[in-house]
């Protein structure tokens, strides 16, 4: 397993409470929208053992042409070690990535693409946007839909709606009026439905839209194949 060390060259304050590191890209160093790593902060590996609460699956919130690579998290007041020794991590310092890899690469199958997201989970989502804005073969439209209860919604430079591009991005702030517009979203029975946020939000989500007739291979997780059962056999 190769380990990538690498500086952090800009912190972005997208919100009060979320931040997006921008690391400098390693030599070799290569990935595909909708991708996952391991970031790892110093001293992960010092012993025996990695220590574990210094390693977190991130996903990865640019593309390979913005020339860096982008970890967008939310820190709040009261966070964990890892997250605390994260909020004062400055420009020029360290971190490493490894075990990078794709779960939710754009399906390009002639369908239209929904894209649900909680909070901060939009980061997963903001690659496969650009990817689809700069090269829209077989996608018949993107349609985004993001729940964040604090109302500070994320990248809305991006997740704009964009009609010349047959691109609609709505932001929600309570559970009502999103799971309502997820049953709406399922009225297209053939289409492809992503979804990215914490365990339990991917559980209601898969429960809401198979009631609505949509079957298991048109839900895409953030999740490996391995672990797919967990939620699909529950």
């Amino acid at each position: 397993m190769q380990i990538y060390w690498t500086k952090i060259n800009k912190i972005i304050e997208e919100t009060p409470e979320v931040k997006t590191y921008l690391l400098d890209c390693p030599e070799g160093f290569t990935w595909e929208e909708g991708s996952h790593t391991h970031f790892a902060l110093e001293g992960f590996n010092a012993g025996d053992k990695p220590n574990r609460s210094l390693i977190r699956h991130m996903s990865i919130s640019t593309l390979p042409h913005e020339n860096s690579i982008g970890i967008t998290t939310r820190i709040r007041e009261q966070c964990s070690e890892f997250k605390t020794i994260l909020r004062n991590l400055e420009v020029g310092n360290e971190v490493a990535i490894f075990k990078t890899h794709s779960n939710v690469p754009l399906k390009r199958e002639d369908k239209n693409v929904y894209l649900l997201s909680s909070g901060v989970g939009l980061a997963t989502f903001r690659p496969l946007v650009l990817d689809y804005f700069e090269r829209a073969d077989k996608v018949n439209q993107i349609h985004s839909l993001n729940i964040d209860s604090s109302k500070d919604f994320l990248f809305t430079n991006i997740f704009e709606s964009a009609p010349d591009k047959k691109f609609t991005s709505q932001f929600v702030d309570n559970r009502n009026d999103y799971y309502e517009e997820v049953k709406n979203l399922a009225t297209d029975k053939d289409g492809l439905f992503y979804v990215v946020g914490s365990d339990e939000f991917l559980m209601q989500n898969i429960k809401v839209l198979r009631e609505q007739g949509i079957k298991p291979e048109q839900i895409m997780l953030d999740k490996h194949e391995q672990k797919l059962p967990e939620f699909f056999d529950a």
